[in-house]
């Protein structure tokens, strides 16, 4: 396979990188309509009880509240009579709007729930209607519509799930703008510092910028099919960026090794295919084994940017396995044009001897230098002993955001929120004797401050009204209660008052479900915690079998997952330690929060796929060595000599294009870039240039243990780099550097 990939750069070069532009282009027109496809959220299961109970509130009664209008009069009470005729006129307004129902408010109900404790403000509750998409697409619209000055006499400001949502999706949209616009640019300066020529330099940013586009034309695609979550975007242009380039890193650097040696162009191009070329693909196919494990999460979130991984590292690859040869052909020894001043003659050897000289200290030393390391890195993961799981909020947006400021108002002068609020639904006929006892039994639990039914309001488990206090919450199929609650949502007593209202003794024959933002959280938990074990299994099986497919030995495989696993766990502890515990919250701008789940899951697969790329990088040269018969340790202190400095480079290069989202105003998106490029730096230098000598010199010769039927089984279907070195043409080329005035170290 690699043989023909190489043959059709060599002898259709240019007709393959014109099939390259104008697929490029067609990709282009299509992803220009990809943020019209995407969708908010996603972080629910859908089969959960809280899913359940909003789509039966949906279906029955017209939907939960999800947009709140906060109002506040200037003159200094609400009730006034000004006050209150415009307000009305505000709910009036509201009504004829066709994007809203569930209308309630304080001037039509006389509810002193609905109004601030100092009387100054109020509430209008409203259900934004539409599903995901239409929702946040409607959002944005009413709050373009109301939100401000209302007739030059109220001040409106607009709050809730729907608002919160509208905010989160305009913040996806400047966080992605701002990182895109500090990653390329740092990223260019970066290539042509590590090639020291312009041309090589470029080279790479082609390859990401195919992968971009084409992450773009994708999620429109799959946009057009199933749900996927618009922070994929962000994830998609993060790892086309990275990808495309560390791929194109490494079959760049080794054509220039090649050059440099003395081969022909044609067999420069061979030796790279066979090499570089079998590298990339095994390196892609760990990456995308390992985002393809959040397939097996029912949250659309995982899945959209499961999917959507897998296909921007399958375009980074082809991109980088077509075009990349077909280009290196073209431009021949000028890949070293553009030589800039502070460029160096790249050596025939193109080894790095920082790197040689580490990996000689440690395989002399194993334990006196592992220790150290190992120690520093269980350290950080530490933290994680105490780590916190939570879902989105409104804290995930920047202080100045409308929805988040209203949400903290909610709280601090209102009388149990709708944050904190329970919303349970029945969804058959209930008698009002057994209704009323249910509804008692939920406010006496502690925490809880009312109940509210159609047969009236309870308070420590009394009711305190006679007659229906809201007619609207039943139906003659249904029912619905309100448990308002002055607990903090999503704290540990919140949790626990969503058990506790599950666990009370329903009416007669009816199947009760609970729904609210703190039931949502409980039920993200259950939900992610039952399928991590398959997703685990699945990530350790697939990269144990790549692993063998390209090594041969069971022993490697096994290395790599204990050092990937202990270098993920410092990266998920420093994160812990920020973003949970709230150091570094001043510097960054966040409000601490637990750690978001599915984002933490997210970021360990991507963090893993990552730390496997380069274990592929280092082992492919390593065994290359090898196999041509040196022993362990000059395979090692060569094989990172020759490959050190490219993965210090390429590993650089990916994590500033995660670092750059260290600058989203989005607190979720800020964990997941300043993590991801955390672990590659993790990884790239205390793992692969610290453990993994010391633990092949503590393995020694079992390092490339197999069983023998094993061995048998991999020399028939193993895909080792292999392939003939290309022979160099005799005479002086063979021994000179092929234009050393254009050459540059590497």
């Amino acid at each position: 396979m690699f043989e023909r990939m190489a043959e059709l750069a060599i002898r259709r070069s240019r007709l393959v990188l014109i099939v390259a532009v104008l697929a490029v282009a067609l990709m282009g027109v299509v992803g220009a309509g990809a943020f019209g496809k995407l969708k908010g959220g996603g972080f629910d299961d859908p089969a959960s009880p809280s899913t359940r109970a909003a789509e039966v509130i949906g279906d029955k009664f017209g939907g939960e509240t999800n947009l709140v209008l906060l109002v506040r009069s200037p003159e200094g009470r609400i009730d006034t009579p000004a006050s209150a005729e415009t307000g009305r006129d505000l709910v009036a307004d509201l009504k004829k709007d066709e994007r809203l129902g569930n209308i309630v408010s304080y001037w039509e109900t006389d509810n002193p729930d609905l109004r601030s404790k100092d009387g100054r403000e109020a509430m209008v509750l409203a259900h934004v209607r539409g599903d995901t998409t239409e929702q946040r697409k409607n959002s944005i619209e009413i709050l373009d519509t109301y939100s401000g000055t209302y007739k030059d006499a109220l001040t409106v400001r607009a709050g809730g799930g729907a608002a919160v949502g509208a905010d989160v999706s305009n913040q996806v949209f400047e966080d992605l703008i701002l990182a895109e616009a500090i990653a390329i640019p740092l990223t260019l300066i970066l290539l042509m510092i590590v090639f020291g020529s312009v041309v090589a330099a470029l080279l790479p940013l082609v390859i990401a910028i195919i992968a971009i586009i084409g992450s773009f034309a994708q999620l429109f695609l799959f946009g057009s099919i199933t749900d996927v979550a618009d922070t994929a975007t962000n994830l998609t242009t993060a790892l086309g960026l990275g990808l495309g380039i560390d791929y194109a890193l490494l079959m760049v650097s080794r054509f220039r090794e090649q050059l440099t040696a003395g081969a022909s162009v044609d067999d420069a191009v061979r030796r790279t295919v066979h090499t570089a070329g079998r590298t990339v693909a095994f390196s892609a196919a760990t990456v995308a084994a390992a985002l393809a494990a959040l397939l097996v999460f029912p949250h659309y979130f995982l899945r959209s940017m499961g999917f959507t991984g897998v296909g921007v590292v399958v375009i980074a690859a082809l991109s980088t396995l077509f075009v990349m040869p077909a280009l290196l052909k073209v431009l021949g020894h000028r890949v070293n044009s553009g030589r800039l001043p502070w460029a160096k003659p790249q050596r025939s050897d193109a080894g790095t001897p920082l790197w040689g000289r580490l990996a000689r200290t440690v395989m002399r030393r194993p334990v006196f230098t592992a220790l150290p390391v190992l120690a520093v890195l269980l350290f950080a993961a530490s933290p994680l002993l105490n780590i916190s799981f939570g879902t989105p909020d409104e804290r995930v947006l920047p202080k100045d955001a409308e929805s988040r400021q209203v949400s903290q108002v909610l709280r601090q002068n209102f009388g149990g929120s709708e944050d904190s609020a329970l919303h349970i639904v029945i969804g058959q006929s209930v008698a009002e004797a057994p209704l009323a006892s249910y509804a008692g039994q939920l406010a006496a639990l502690q925490g809880v401050e009312r109940v509210e039914t159609s047969t009236g309001t309870y308070t420590a488990g009394q009711s305190t009204a006679t007659g229906p206090a809201n007619p609207a919450l039943g139906r003659p199929d249904a029912q619905r209660i309100s448990v308002m609650s002055g607990l903090t949502p999503k704290s540990e007593a919140a949790e626990s008052l969503v058990k506790r209202v599950r666990s009370v003794t329903p009416p007669p024959g009816s199947h009760p479900l609970v729904g609210g933002n703190d039931a949502v959280l409980v039920d993200a938990k259950e939900s992610i915690a039952a399928k991590l074990p398959l997703a685990g299994a699945l990530i350790v099986l697939t990269t144990f079998l790549l692993l063998f497919l390209f090594t041969g030995s069971v022993v490697q495989p096994l290395r790599a997952l204990v050092l990937n696993l202990i270098s993920l766990g410092a990266t998920l502890g420093v994160m812990t330690w920020i973003f949970d515990d709230g150091n570094l919250s001043s510097l960054l701008g966040f409000t601490a929060q637990p750690m978001e789940m599915t984002m933490t899951v997210l970021m360990f697969c991507i963090a893993f796929g990552l730390s496997m790329d380069y274990e592929v990088f280092v082992t492919s040269r390593i065994k290359e060595l090898h196999d041509q018969g040196a022993d362990n340790e000059t395979a090692v202190v060569d094989g990172l000599g020759h490959t050190g400095r490219i993965v210090s480079a390429a590993a650089v290069l990916l994590a500033v294009s995660f670092f750059a989202f260290g600058t989203a105003k989005l607190s979720f998106m800020q964990m997941f870039g300043l993590g991801s490029g955390l672990a590659i730096l993790i990884d790239a230098i205390a793992v692969r240039g610290v453990l993994v000598p010391a633990a092949m010199r503590l393995l020694g010769r079992s390092a490339w243990y197999a069983p023998g039927f094993l061995r048998t089984f991999h020399g028939r279907y193993g895909l080792s780099e292999g392939g003939p070195e290309p022979t160099p043409a005799p005479g002086p080329a063979a021994a000179t550097p092929a234009h050393p005035e254009n050459s540059t170290r590497v």
